[in-house]
């Protein structure tokens, strides 16, 4: 069972992370839209749809798969497992503020500047890289 976990848990790694490659891109373009236009609204359709459908559904599928492997291998008692955890968390909280972003242009309240989902975009992406070198590299 541990390989077909493993399997599972990495398909829905990856669908979460493409999903958090491409969801603040969409933003960074969508900020740059008219509020109101068609470019704008279309931006609106394909943010909530990665979202609900692609995104949310993938971070449950890794949530649950990632359960199910720290029980099979008892991660508990690694130091490189504690620390991925942290790191899979801060990942959750990045998606509720993503999450928070959508909506927000879903009502046409652009708060922030362009500039901030170009530097938001980057996050998961580090985060990604610290948490395979953890799993891989086992450090501690």
């Amino acid at each position: 069972m541990y390989e077909w976990a493993k399997v599972a848990h990495l398909v829905s790694v990856i669908s979460w992370m493409v999903g958090f490659l491409y969801l603040p891109r969409l933003m960074v373009y969508h900020n740059e839209s008219e509020p109101g236009s068609e470019t704008s609204e279309t931006f609106k359709v394909m943010e909530r749809r990665l979202l609900k459908a692609i995104m949310t559904p993938a971070m449950v599928a890794s949530w649950g798969f990632g359960l199910w492997l720290m029980v099979l291998i008892g991660a508990w008692s690694f130091g490189w497992f504690v620390s991925k955890l942290f790191l899979v968390v801060i990942l959750t909280a990045f998606h509720g503020f993503a999450a928070k972003w959508v909506a927000e242009f879903a009502a046409d309240r652009r708060t922030r500047q362009t500039r901030f989902y170009r530097i938001v975009n980057e996050v998961p992406a580090a985060i990604m890289v610290l948490i395979v070198i953890l799993v891989i590299v086992k450090p501690f």
